[in-house]
């Protein structure tokens, strides 16, 4: 009785249905910085059907639209990466923006997904979801126990919603939606507008352009104390994939790499990755943010994913693809 339970535990893992070759994938926000991180990520795997809508084509803040496409396209998976993002200033300077465009988004393709029998949906969110003085590292039932960060409250409440969704749904409609929380990212396709970019892209052309202009410093936002994750975004592709392919659980995982570093330690790494040897200056006028920002990510760990790409690799490989692309 023992050896035939185990037998049968064994089978309901090792066939656990993974998402076929040709199976319909539906890749909302492709050319974003995740999506296109997903695009390398299933084609290198194999999968030859993938659907795919620029904003022009679809604004996904359309109900109407969005229904549409999902009737005529039929997707059987959904990876929904599309979202309205950036740094510190563009989510003080513009709360309403991301909070409306990120919600719609989020219920329009969520609900979509539900009226037209989509198999399984994965949903994005965001580290910034946690509370802002959350015990660290942060694991997932740290959720809304505790006041959000207030320089981009809007952005984590609509991906809190979204993630929230996605449960309502599977608990009321049996769905398959199941929603993960990556660290902060980084990696090719990434926001290099000073204006609207995170920290790490942000940094990195500056320093670049330093090193390039011969300039005797470079002024830094913050005090550089505050700690941040980073996570390589084909990481993330490849997690994102695991998770699709091996998860069936409704509640959220973190996903990143385990650890973290000071601003001004990252400054440091990149100042010594782009060769600049002039002085870093922290302008602490400047909001530093959340103090720190590092996931539990033990189980996603546990079942059996880890990030596989060093940081300074990481950032070389940025670094590369910015400059090939002209865009430092």
């Amino acid at each position: 009785m023992k050896h035939l339970f185990l037998f049968c535990l064994f089978l309901s893992v090792t066939t656990k249905a993974d998402m076929e070759k040709n199976a319909k994938i539906y890749v909302a926000g492709h050319r974003g910085l995740v999506g296109s991180a997903l695009m390398r990520k299933l084609a290198q795997d194999g999968y030859t059907n993938i659907i795919t809508r620029g904003h022009k084509e679809l604004d996904l803040r359309n109900q109407q639209t969005v229904y549409d496409f999902f009737q005529t396209e039929k997707p059987e998976y959904v990876f929904l990466a599309a979202a309205k993002v950036g740094g510190i200033q563009a989510n003080i300077d513009a709360p309403a923006d991301f909070f409306y465009d990120n919600l719609a988004i989020e219920l329009n393709v969520i609900d979509a997904a539900y009226k037209n029998n989509v198999k399984k949906l994965l949903f994005l969110g965001s580290s910034c979801i946690y509370p802002r003085d959350c015990p660290q590292p942060m694991k997932e039932e740290f959720l809304m126990a505790g006041p959000l960060e207030k320089s981009n409250e809007s952005y984590a409440l609509a991906k809190i919603a979204g993630l929230k969704l996605c449960e309502a749904y599977n608990k009321q409609y049996k769905t398959k939606f199941i929603s993960c929380m990556p660290t902060n990212l980084y990696g090719p396709g990434d926001n290099f507008d000073l204006r609207t970019s995170h920290v790490l892209p942000a940094l990195l052309k500056k320093l670049y352009q330093a090193k390039i202009n011969n300039e005797p410093s470079v002024s830094i936002w913050g005090s550089g104390n505050a700690f941040r994750e980073f996570l390589y975004v084909d990481d993330l592709a490849d997690a994102c994939l695991f998770l699709m392919n091996s998860y069936d659980g409704f509640s959220t995982i973190n996903v990143g790499v385990g650890h973290d570093l000071t601003i001004r330690q990252l400054a440091e790494l990149i100042k010594q990755i782009v060769g600049f040897e002039g002085t870093l200056i922290f302008d602490t006028t400047k909001p530093d943010g959340t103090p720190k920002k590092l996931l539990d990510v033990s189980k996603i760990q546990s079942l059996g994913w880890h990030a596989s790409t060093h940081l300074s690799d990481g950032i070389q490989k940025t670094l590369q693809w910015a400059i090939k692309e002209k865009i430092v």
